[in-house]
């Protein structure tokens, strides 16, 4: 008895599976993605797959967690400002990075980034997070160039073995280091008033960084952001 082998047609319409280190295109990325509902976790970074193994607690869950509890603190008061956790973002042809998290500016309020019909972002986001098991990660290497690239306009690695979180920002059309101020403070250039208490994050110590995001939440820099962004939204009515 002949086994009933797939016909030619069949086996053209299979989708090959997503495999790490496979060098493909944008389109082709998407589609073997989203033919492995299985898969949870895979980016395209400069053409090449990455796809991460199971996240471990205090290696990536537990400060992932934090840093967005942070980033949705500073949402919850400020009108225009989206946060997106793990979304997929065609950011150009050869890079659909999976970031930890993403905080933009909405479109019509200047933003850089736009909804597809398909539900994706497009575009490069005003802030993006990563959590990084340590420097020698791919997170600073091409992916960090694609993100200068596309124009990030700031991006936050935690390096979770050196206990290290760098903040880069642009400045003449490269990532600089941003600097904390005489009392530990990161200060965001793009999101007014948006401060992070650094020691306290890599301490734990969320209560302090709760208490350091509200002080900036609170000041006249970001009220004056909120005002100009609802009489932008007046403007449009």
């Amino acid at each position: 008895m002949v086994a009933n082998l797939p016909s030619i047609k069949e086996q053209s319409q299979r989708v090959p599976p997503l495999e790490n280190g496979d060098r493909l295109t944008h389109a082709e990325f998407e589609r073997r993605y989203e033919a492995s509902p299985s898969i949870k976790h895979a980016e395209l970074i400069e053409g090449v797959v990455y796809m991460s193994a199971a996240l471990r607690l205090e290696n990536h869950a537990r400060p992932h967690a934090d840093l967005m509890a942070w980033l949705g603190l500073y949402r919850m008061f400020t009108a225009g400002v989206k946060v997106a956790d793990n979304p997929t973002l065609r950011l150009d042809r050869s890079n659909n990075p999976q970031p930890d998290g993403a905080m933009y500016i909405e479109p019509a309020l200047g933003g850089q980034v736009f909804v597809s019909q398909d539900d994706y972002l497009e575009g490069a986001p005003e802030l993006i997070v990563e959590v990084a098991a340590s420097s020698a990660a791919y997170d600073l290497g091409d992916k960090k160039t694609a993100y200068l690239r596309n124009g990030v306009q700031e991006y936050i690695v935690w390096q979770i073995y050196e206990n290290r979180l760098d903040w880069f920002v642009i400045e003449d059309d490269e990532y600089v280091s941003l600097l904390p101020d005489g009392n530990g403070v990161m200060r965001s250039r793009r999101f007014p008033s948006l401060w992070l208490a650094v020691e306290a994050m890599l301490a734990e110590d969320m209560a302090q960084v709760g208490q350091i995001a509200q002080q900036g939440i609170a000041s006249t820099g970001h009220q004056a952001f909120v005002q100009a962004s609802a009489d932008v939204r007046q403007g449009g009515e």
